[in-house]
């Protein structure tokens, strides 16, 4: 299904505030391999997600060196419940309208004084938020209607959610499951989960906003994803003692505190079987070091031949996005995230023999993602300032270019 273009789904939800006419059908994005809110594709260009006040303050305040590491920002959409009449849930995103958002934020002031602290900096950017782990700061365009949303089916994720490749997922025993399925597991999971979350709150919350975002896979036709927690530490400065705790023990139990970097999800297409393997966070938690090593080999293997093609194009950006970061003093990433990205597509050995045809195959791709904990000095008036670079996420991408020097080197 396209949504490259605008469409008109069903009828709205009664009294909801979002009844605009048009909108864009959004569906759920097949190829998020981790984090934990849902990823949405809004056109082939571009995905969405929910909006969270910091994170999207911290893509407009980005300094110019960074931009190419990160995804390009595209600005915010009010997004809401829509229903058809088969009693189907669907989300569908409409133009952000500034003024809509400041009047409906006061009404909700008005109504939930408790939260009032906790909003107290929104008002500056007229920004919301969404997150498991900022409800003090979901995403609330409200309306003086309260009605909830009926209950509804749950969305037709089969008929949406389609990839030419089929996948297959590798748990916690490492044991391939049986079942092939057009999309990856992690992102029917984050899809399941976020509409669950959106519907408990639909009460008093009729609009939600959501980020837009360039879709960094989309000049891939097999792209191939790892996405890695990067850092020696996730806990943003905010986070209460209980989540600090709770953060420092993941990273304790993982390779966070010994290389700096863990494996969060991954999906890699194997030539052979003709479907992409994939991985998720949990998988990545229990790796040791030397596990975390194979996890390496595993995404650059495409199931007939390790593709050493592809070392230097990626060490390439490591080593050129260590260097950016060196010189972003008092910059830190908190839970921040790094896709690694490549074609599965195997070329001939002719074809790559060719310049510029070989240009095209080695396409690889790195980019930070996640920055709702991130700070910087200056920004939203954090009280807390870091001296020099993050030397946590620094150690990652050390870790990543050693670990990768030495697998292209055991190879040749």
């Amino acid at each position: 299904m396209c949504v490259c273009q605008t469409m008109e789904v069903g009828k709205c939800i009664k009294n909801t505030v979002c009844d605009r006419g048009r909108g864009v059908l959004l569906e759920p994005f097949i190829h998020q391999v981790g984090g934990h809110s849902s990823m949405m594709r809004y056109d082939d260009h571009t995905v969405c997600k929910p909006l969270i006040s910091r994170e999207q303050r911290f893509y407009e305040s980005l300094p110019p060196e960074m931009k190419e590491f990160t995804p390009e920002y595209k600005g915010v959409v009010s997004v809401c419940f829509e229903g058809d009449s088969d009693g189907y849930i669907n989300l569908v995103a409409y133009p952000f309208v500034e003024s809509e958002a400041v009047d409906q934020e006061e009404a909700f002031e008005r109504e939930h004084p408790r939260r009032k602290h906790s909003r107290r900096g929104l008002h500056r950017t007229s920004s919301t938020a969404s997150s498991s782990d900022h409800k003090e700061e979901w995403p609330q365009l409200t309306s003086e209607n309260t009605e909830s949303v009926p209950e509804m089916k749950s969305p037709k994720l089969e008929l949406l959610m389609q990839s030419d490749v089929p996948f297959q997922m590798l748990d916690g025993n490492s044991e391939i499951s049986s079942e092939r399925i057009s999309y990856n597991p992690w992102s029917l999971r984050c899809h399941k989960q976020q509409l669950n979350r959106m519907r408990s709150e639909s009460k008093e919350r009729k609009l939600y906003k959501f980020l837009l975002l360039e879709n960094v896979v989309h000049h891939f036709e097999i792209p191939c994803v790892l996405d890695l927690k990067m850092g020696t530490r996730q806990h943003g400065d905010d986070a209460s003692e209980e989540k600090a705790a709770r953060q420092m023990k993941k990273c304790e139990q993982s390779t966070s505190a010994t290389l700096g970097v863990r494996v969060c999800g991954m999906q890699v297409f194997h030539v052979d079987t003709g479907h992409y393997l994939c991985l998720n966070k949990y998988y990545g938690r229990g790796l040791s070091t030397e596990g975390f090593r194979q996890a390496l080999f595993q995404y650059l293997h495409n199931g007939v031949r390790l593709r050493v093609d592809l070392f230097e194009p990626i060490l390439s950006k490591l080593r050129r996005l260590k260097c950016v970061l060196e010189s972003q003093a008092s910059y830190r990433f908190y839970s921040s995230s790094l896709l690694i990205i490549y074609d599965g597509r195997d070329y001939p050995t002719a074809i790559v023999a060719d310049p510029l045809a070989k240009e095209h195959a080695l396409k690889v791709d790195v980019r930070m993602i996640d920055f709702a904990h991130s700070t910087y000095k200056g920004f939203r008036d954090d009280p807390t300032v870091h001296d020099g670079p993050d030397k946590g996420y620094v150690l990652g991408l050390r870790s990543l270019i050693n670990i990768l020097e030495h697998i292209r080197d055991e190879s040749q």
